[in-house]
Order: C-alpha cells, then sequence, then structure tokens
C-alpha cells in the first residue's frame, strides 16, 4: 500500500526515528502504525532522547493505605494518551508500583524511582514501559503520610482523575477501628474531592491571595457609593466569607451544608468520646 507523507511524519512524532527508517517501518507494517512503532523499538530505531520533551497530559491519580492506615500514598502517574490511561493492565500496573512505594521508604516522586521494582527499579520499570506502549509514563507528584496517632485514608474520583489522600488523628488508637470513625474518614475524603479546598486552615492561604481580595471587594464598595466608615467592617464579613469557602475546616459539609467540617469533626469527637484532628490532607487532579 501506498505510505502517505502524513503517516510517515506521525510515526517520527511517536518515536523520533529518521524519516526513511518510519517509511520502511510502515512498508513492511502495510501502514499499521502502532505495529510500526514496535518495529522500530524492536530494531532499537526508536530514540528516547526527546521523551522529556513530550507532553504527558493524561494519566491517573492513585493511591495505597496500608491495612492499619498508618502509611498512605497518593501519587499523579501521567501518560500521553487518554487511551492508555484508561487500560486496565496500565491502571493495574500503577496500582502495583504504589504499592511497592508505600512499602519502601520513599517519600516523594523523584526517590521514588530507585525503589525496586519487577526486576530493577521503578526507573527501569518506566523506561520499559516506554518501549512497550510507545509512551512516556512519568511519577508527577507523589506524597507519603505517616501517621503517628489516627489514621490515613483515600478516595479516587472520577477514575483516577482525582484522588484524596487525608490525616486524621485520634487521642484513642481503639476509635480508629470504629464504623463511625471509618465512615467520618469517608466523608472527609469525599469532600476534599468535591469541594477542592484552597487549604486546611487559614494560615495555608497566601497573604498575598488575601490582600488581593480584599482590595477588589474594596474598590466595589467604593464603587457601590458605600461609606467609608462602614467599610471595613463589611470587609471583614466578605473576607470571613472567603476564608469560609476556601478553608476546608471553614467549607459548608458537602452532605450537610449546616454544618462546618469542623463542627462535624467535633459532633464525631464527642459522639466517639475522644479528640479527633484533621491533621492534613493532599488532592492530586489529572491536568490541573
Amino acid at each position: 500500500m501506498a505510505i502517505t507523507a502524513s503517516a510517515v511524519q506521525e510515526l517520527r512524532k511517536l518515536t523520533s526515528a529518521g524519516m526513511m527508517a518510519c517509511k520502511k517501518a510502515l512498508t513492511e507494517t502495510n501502514g499499521d502504525l502502532e505495529a510500526a512503532a514496535k518495529l522500530l523499538r524492536e530494531k532499537g530505531e526508536a530514540k528516547r532522547s526527546d521523551r522529556a520533551d513530550r507532553e504527558t497530559g493524561e494519566g491517573i491519580v492513585a493511591a495505597f493505605v496500608s491495612s492499619c492506615g498508618k502509611t498512605g500514598i497518593l501519587a499523579e502517574v501521567n501518560c500521553e494518551t487518554d487511551f492508555v490511561s484508561k487500560n486496565e493492565a496500565f491502571q493495574s500496573f500503577v496500582g502495583e508500583m504504589i504499592e511497592a512505594i508505600a512499602n519502601s521508604d520513599a517519600s516523594d516522586a523523584t526517590s521514588a524511582l530507585s525503589v525496586p521494582f519487577g526486576e530493577g527499579t521503578i526507573e527501569n520499570v518506566l523506561g520499559a514501559k516506554f518501549s512497550e506502549l510507545g509512551e512516556v509514563i512519568k511519577i508527577s507528584n507523589l506524597t507519603r503520610f505517616t501517621v503517628p496517632a489516627g489514621a490515613a485514608a483515600s478516595y479516587i474520583h472520577m477514575g483516577g482523575k482525582v484522588g484524596v489522600l487525608i490525616e486524621v488523628a485520634t487521642g484513642n488508637a481503639a476509635t480508629t477501628e470504629t464504623p463511625e470513625f471509618q465512615e467520618l474518614l469517608k466523608d472527609i475524603t469525599l469532600h476534599v474531592a468535591a469541594a477542592n479546598p484552597a487549604g486546611l486552615s487559614r494560615n495555608d492561604i497566601d497573604g498575598s491571595v488575601v490582600e488581593e481580595e480584599n482590595e477588589i471587594n474594596r474598590k466595589q464598595l467604593e464603587a457601590a457609593g458605600k461609606p467609608a466608615n462602614i467599610i471595613d467592617n463589611i470587609l471583614k464579613g466578605k473576607i470571613n466569607k472567603f476564608y469560609g469557602e476556601q478553608c476546608l475546616l471553614e467549607q459548608s459539609f458537602v452532605k450537610n451544608p449546616d454544618l462546618s467540617i469542623t463542627q462535624l469533626l467535633e459532633a464525631k469527637a464527642k459522639e466517639l468520646g475522644d479528640t479527633i484532628t484533621l491533621v492534613r490532607y493532599e488532592r492530586f487532579s489529572i491536568g490541573s
């Protein structure tokens, strides 16, 4: 069959191989792009030098929490196409990789590369996946929670497009085994996935962001003709509302807007006769 110039260019983009090598591979595979890419990789003519420059805008967020709840891993693993990210074999591979990282002492995406996995390290296996799939696979973000008192919990939303990891501390270790506490963990992870807070508390909101919000509100109030002597009081109310929308502990609980997350924690602590504290959270999403 006739091999078009556009097909050759597409194969070159995929493999970074030379023009004549791409044309020959397409000829030998009757124009099958995937088969031609595999053939070039088998011949060692598919170059890897440009891998770092290739876009990896797809992928999945994956999590692993140990059975005791004391270790939690959340990772964003990127690839080039939605086709690969939705592949069950790819998703299974990512799950096994995250579990291997959880069983190591790696705490970020860089240190995870040296974790033993398969017949080598995670870095080795990711390189092999490039040869197998023809796509760059990389760990873009990774965080580890080690919990001294309480438990970690995770939630994966939208088929891996969004993932959440939280740490909730308790005063009594037995509290973490109760159904009520487990339900609380689930509720908070679902809330974080849905509400996408900007920070845990007011301390986590950048001061420049608050200043900008105040300045915008002030100009709007002045334009509306509000008296100068009451603008400051109105601004206090508006910035409190801003914090209530942005800070996880102040947000209205998505399943019961009459309760803030802080009030939810207080109510559950009273119910269980313990102290319960939301220590931290992490939220990863593909494409953000």
